[in-house]
């Protein structure tokens, strides 16, 4: 081990290379005009300044950084699994509970209780989907909701490109992502359709880009009526509500998407005739205007921190026809395990009747969970990041943001990022967190809680809180 004055010189020799380095990067960006974050600025390059040298000679002081605490003899990290245990057979979450505990960085067992027996997921079914999108389609495309020329003349046709996220207002400043606009679409289209000197105009809709039921026959009826969920659809507009902040649902999202248009269009000065109905764009049709929805990655991640049943729904259909099969329930889901066999994810026990976690004939064991978020987690496929940074925060962001804590000192809000999922008689939590300095991945599943859903959502709370050694604070709310 060096002498104090060895160690500072070392140290201090270390960020003089930083800073020159990080001096080299910013100029090397300013020369070319383009600063971090995509921003462009056409400010001259100022001349160099004259600076003085730095002084070489070596000073006292004290270490700057803490020790990094100890790892375990295998270098994994070391759970309480006591503690864990404790809170698992607390009943709080029924008998028998799934959990796992994995290293990513070794991807070794810290923790298996029923590890491999799969149970109904709810929404931490959002997981296998978010990664069969980000692994099927390209995270940086957009979906574009067209309007193209029909085979009529004044016929329009509204083509849906499966955008659940597409709002009837206008883009709203500080929202991210930034939706697409039906009103921006109407403006381009009016003014498309006066140029080409359409005197009168007929609205038609598209929404052949899925197929099959629009409902799940696994869903109860209840959902759609007490706004759960809309049917699915290629084509809608605020997620098929029948209005941006209603929780009620179209029973038709594409045709309520079409009366929208021509309402716009109306006011925009076009004469609208006719009722609105389905027709398909014709092969090469000419498009007239179109906007384009936020990246497949931020859909993922949009999907995810807000576990958007909707969206997740509308992306398993994408999954399907990405991969060159029909939009459909089922095609989505078979498509969705292929995926994560690819990836080298297990998936005995596993069934997807749909992509939101709302079908309880569902089924998924924790090890398949678990083994996704490792391979989520460890970089070895770059793309599954969108995955991680999508997952909610505890007690500051979607589903999580009351919950751990949220608001108070010496809880586990801000130490774990994990997805929700709660239906009655299920609650399942899986996610990350850091222990003892190294990354874990965990997952807890129970598909036969109690009456009390709060108690169960609290149990799932302490046990990520005393696994990263912050126990025992309730939650207040939240999904």
């Amino acid at each position: 081990m060096g002498t104090a004055d060895g160690r500072v010189r070392t140290w201090v020799a270390c960020v003089v290379a930083v800073l020159v380095a990080a001096a080299v990067a910013v100029a090397s960006l300013n020369l070319t005009g383009r600063l971090p974050g995509g921003l462009v600025t056409d400010r001259p390059t100022p001349a160099p300044v004259a600076t003085p040298p730095l002084d070489p000679r070596p000073v006292d002081a004290p270490d700057v950084l803490e020790p990094q605490p100890a790892q375990s003899a295998s270098g994994m990290s070391t759970v309480p699994v006591d503690a864990l245990d404790v809170v698992l057979a607390s009943g709080s979450l029924g008998p028998d509970p799934g959990a796992l505990v994995l290293d990513v960085e070794s991807a070794a067992t810290l923790l298996d209780r029923s590890g491999d027996v799969a149970r109904t997921p709810a929404s931490v079914a959002k997981l296998a989907t978010a990664a069969a999108a980000l692994v099927t389609l390209d995270p940086f495309s957009r979906l574009r909701t067209r309007v193209v020329q029909g085979s009529a003349p004044g016929e329009l046709v509204l083509v849906g490109a499966g955008d659940t996220t597409l709002t009837s207002r206008r883009p709203r400043t500080g929202v991210y992502p930034s939706r697409a606009s039906l009103a921006e679409l109407a403006d381009a289209t009016a003014s498309a359709a006066a140029e080409a000197g359409m005197a009168q105009v007929v609205v038609r809709v598209d929404d052949t880009l899925f197929t099959g039921a629009a409902t799940s026959p696994d869903w109860p009826a209840s959902y759609v009526g007490s706004g759960v969920v809309s049917p699915v659809s290629a084509l809608s507009v605020d997620a098929g509500r029948v209005s941006p902040t209603s929780t009620s649902r179209e029973p038709d999202p594409a045709l309520a998407a079409g009366r929208e248009l021509a309402r716009l269009l109306a006011r925009r000065g076009l004469t609208v005739v006719g009722e609105v109905a389905r027709a398909t764009a014709p092969p090469a049709a000419e498009e007239l205007a179109a906007v384009s929805s936020p990246t497949v990655g931020e859909l993922v991640e949009l999907m995810l921190t807000s576990s958007d049943n909707d969206l997740a729904e509308s992306l398993l259909r994408l999954v399907a026809v990405g991969a060159g099969r029909p939009g459909t329930f089922t095609d989505g889901g078979e498509v969705v395990a292929e995926t994560l066999l690819d990836l080298g994810v297990p998936t005995d026990g596993l069934v997807l009747l749909d992509g939101s976690g709302l079908a309880r004939g569902s089924s998924i064991a924790p090890e398949t969970l678990a083994r996704l978020l490792v391979t989520a987690a460890d970089g070895t496929r770059p793309a599954l990041g969108l995955l991680v940074s999508g997952l909610p925060v505890a007690g500051f962001s979607g589903t999580l943001s009351l919950r751990f804590g949220a608001g108070r000192a010496g809880t586990a809000a801000g130490l774990v990022r994990a997805k929700t999922g709660t239906l009655s008689g299920v609650s399942t939590l899986a996610g990350l967190a850091s222990v003892a300095g190294r990354p874990v991945v965990f997952v807890v599943m129970s598909d036969r809680v109690p009456a009390d859903t709060l108690a169960a959502r609290d149990a799932l709370d302490r046990f990520a809180a005393t696994l990263v050694g912050a126990p025992g604070t309730p939650p207040d709310g939240g999904g």
